[in-house]
């Protein structure tokens, strides 16, 4: 939800943590970053250029490269110092970098020809630092994988910055939960799998099963340009009239990740999306223009995911919370899974934290709720998770199944909506841990961080929240890589 690069968290959520000792590709990043140290330093970007392989010339092109790194990069000077700080699953190295003027870390990877495909600057930011005591838990340590969760899990909770995490796991039909740390930082209480948690992009799924949903029943098609469901005014922007509803939900539309005019009329940084309304986002859409052609270049897009379920408020007369209730929550009985907090509910919605560790306002939203607006509890996830895994002739069935393949729908060969470099399905990104697939998704708010995955045949589903910003992917996919 949050300035959010997900195609690099699929690539750490396919998980190997920090190599113990160089391997080979280790070796070829760390080669090909020698000449970029060496060309960055004598501000030559046509060099850095050259190293650049044809996914990443495909997103920029030499010039804008060229800008990029003249404007915004060679002027912190050259690079005093430089670390590698981890290399994750075999593939992406972190460079920590020293200039005169401050340190950023850089994100690298390569691709089958040992070009460049990641190359991306941060902001650096230290590690925190441990908690001085055990963080107290619910995880009895009675078997195997209880310990298995423990370990992934006090990693991650044990840090100065992280406040509560509650975990679910769903193995062979059996159900475990794990709760550590506090609802609120200071209260002693240990979270519940009944505790409400934001869920962030996870929210996202939900949009595409109503889309499914809503295709079966006859009143949208896939291949619908979104246009057909724009007022006149909008429609008129002849860039969007191959944007289909299929594009806006496997993130190929081509859209950005959020409008150029959503700062603008974001209020308060720390809730951005509450004051973001239909009227601007149609004032946006009339004039906008399109990063790449529909259907053919995978760009992570919460804009895309919001404006898909404005639509499906227009064609179903309800509002995005409606929906969700009436064909997803009840008919699966989850019935802690809302946009909107009850009072009952704001009971047991837990306090949220900033990736400092200092409390934060959950987040509001207006129309592009779609992409990132719901709360849920670990136990109505896991509730979700199976119904995605066991799936029966119901009509809410019929729609998760055209979630996870949509052949028949857009007469496609292949059993995903998108195939090319990430596989997709409706909403679900497909991810490999150790081998074995896995439907997934994760989500980040300014304070909170979830996970779900889960793959059908192995009959493992794995569901995490926590209360803090700081990502729990390596979590979710350590018990993945631990226990599958």
């Amino acid at each position: 939800m949050k300035v959010h690069f997900l195609y690099i968290v699929l690539i750490i959520c396919t998980i190997s943590l920090s190599a113990s000792a160089q391997s080979r590709q280790q070796l070829k990043n760390d080669s090909v970053f020698v000449l970029v140290k060496k060309y960055f330093n004598e501000r030559q970007a046509e060099s850095i250029y050259g190293l650049a392989g044809e996914k990443f010339k495909k997103a920029l092109s030499a010039d804008a490269f060229k800008d990029v790194a003249t404007r915004q990069l060679f002027p912190a000077g050259p690079i005093r110092e430089s670390s590698l700080i981890s290399f994750l699953n075999n593939k992406m190295s972190t460079y920590k970098l020293v200039f005169d003027t401050g340190v950023l870390q850089l994100l690298m990877t390569l691709d089958n020809d040992d070009k460049l495909e990641l190359f991306l600057f941060k902001p650096y930011k230290e590690e925190a630092p441990d908690k001085l005591k055990p963080v107290a838990t619910s995880n009895l340590m009675r078997s195997v994988t209880d310990k298995k969760v423990d370990t992934a899990a006090r990693d991650y909770i044990q840090k100065a910055n992280t406040v509560g995490l509650s975990i679910g796991v769903l193995k062979d039909g059996v159900i475990h939960t794990y709760n550590y740390g506090e609802t609120t930082l200071g209260n002693g209480k240990l979270p519940t799998a009944n505790n409400l948690f934001e869920i962030g992009s996870i929210t996202k799924t939900f949009t595409a099963t109503l889309l499914a949903y809503y295709v079966n029943e006859g009143k949208v098609k896939l291949t619908d340009p979104i246009t057909k469901y724009l007022p006149d005014s909008v429609a008129a922007n002849s860039t969007l009239e191959n944007v289909t509803l299929l594009t806006l939900s496997n993130h190929t539309s081509g859209l950005p990740r959020l409008p150029d005019n959503f700062e603008f009329h974001s209020s308060d940084p720390l809730n951005p999306y509450k004051d973001y309304n239909i009227e601007y986002l149609y004032s946006y859409l009339k004039g906008c223009k399109l990063n790449s052609k529909p259907g053919e270049t995978y760009a992570y897009s919460n804009l895309a995911a919001g404006l898909l379920g404005a639509i499906l408020e227009q064609v179903s007369g309800k509002s995005f919370a409606q929906m969700v209730d009436e064909i997803i929550c009840t008919p699966l009985g989850m019935k802690s899974t809302v946009q909107h907090l009850s009072p009952e509910l704001k009971q047991r919605f837990v306090t949220v934290y900033n990736e400092d560790g200092k409390a934060t306002p959950a987040w509001d939203f207006d129309v592009l709720a779609p992409c990132g607006s719901l709360k849920s509890t670990v136990n109505d996830l896991l509730i979700y998770a199976k119904a995605n895994m066991a799936l029966t002739n119901t009509d809410l069935s019929k729609a998760i199944e055209l979630t996870h393949q949509v052949t028949k729908a857009i007469e496609l060969t292949h059993q995903v909506t998108f195939d090319k470099n990430i596989k997709l399905g409706l909403g679900w990104h497909i991810i490999k841990v150790e081998g074995v697939e896995y439907y997934f998704h994760n989500g980040g708010t300014g304070g909170s961080s979830s996970f779900l995955a889960f793959n059908p045949e192995k009959r493992l589903a794995v569901v995490i929240l926590s209360n803090s910003e700081a990502s729990v992917d390596i979590v979710g996919a350590s018990i993945l890589k631990k226990i599958q």
